[in-house]
């Protein structure tokens, strides 16, 4: 019997396309402009987000171009390089461990709008209870988001962290693991769905941007899925200083609404969770 959390709560395998474009050359370097807002995002569900709300954006005297990306490097150091006025893709550790390891990314979070939850997916088992001794755990090769996927199996009692570690927590911070769980930590995380549908490892944890994009359901194909303590709320993120351009908080100003965030609600049936403001 599958189990279900309150669902809430991010590689470089190709260039971008470019969704909507309205520059040419401009676009090669960033607007350009003090009315047109260039932000590169994944494509699902970011993208798709912020294609809802662009008719709404640019009402308000704006124009909203967007980036899609299918990895979690390029759109920093696209966004460093002047290319993007801002991103949309990661949370909030992530984005410090970028900067932490990129001594030239001086990034500044404009504000959050929604979190995706990692969930368990397995094509063998049904529930988390299943997994036998030796198991073989597959998991982002981000090192970001393994204090969060520890927390999230601590929390369902299959592994005890080391006293005080939660999402700086590695493989090495396990200091009991009833079921000797093994852990494969360098799968790239664009292709866990890969790895889930090949059927590899006995469990996959598997982001829900990536998921929902290979046509997985979190809520019904997922075995376990993460609490609603998450702490990962998905950022528009700008480079340090423009954070506050009038640009920038017309977009967190629709993508926050009311109505985009029923609209959230509705389209990824609960997979995705509007942050509260």
């Amino acid at each position: 019997m599958k189990t279900w959390k309150t669902v809430l709560g991010l590689t470089a395998l190709s260039a971008f396309t470019v969704l909507a474009a309205c520059g040419g050359e401009e676009a090669e370097t960033g607007s350009g402009d003090d009315k047109t807002l260039i932000v590169g995002a994944s494509n699902v569900p970011h993208a798709e987000i912020l294609e809802h709300v662009q008719e709404e954006y640019e009402a308000k005297g704006y124009k909203l171009e967007i980036k899609k990306f299918q990895d979690y490097v390029l759109p920093n150091k696209t966004l460093a390089s002047g290319e993007l006025d801002a991103n949309y893709f990661q949370h909030e550790p992530y984005l410090k461990s970028q900067m932490a390891e990129n001594k030239d990314y001086k990034f500044a979070s404009a504000g959050g709008v929604h979190i995706e939850p990692i969930g368990v997916y397995s094509q063998k088992y049904k529930s988390l209870d299943e997994l036998p001794e030796g198991a073989e755990i597959i998991m982002s090769s981000s090192v970001a988001d393994h204090g969060r996927i520890l927390t999230m199996l601590q929390s369902e009692g299959l592994i005890t962290l080391a006293e005080g570690k939660t999402v700086d927590a590695t493989v090495a911070d396990i200091v009991d693991n009833p079921k000797d769980l093994k852990f494969k930590t360098d799968v790239e995380a664009a292709l866990l769905p890969t790895a889930y549908n090949n059927g590899e490892g006995d469990a996959v944890l598997i982001n829900t941007n990536y998921a929902i994009d290979a046509g997985l359901n979190p809520l019904e194909d997922a075995i376990a899925l993460e609490g609603e303590d998450s702490p990962y709320v998905n950022l528009i993120v700008t480079r340090e200083g423009d954070e506050e351009d009038e640009r920038v908080k017309a977009l967190l100003e629709v993508l926050t609404s009311e109505e985009t965030q029923q609209w959230i609600l509705d389209e990824y049936k609960g997979a995705v969770v509007p942050v509260k403001q």
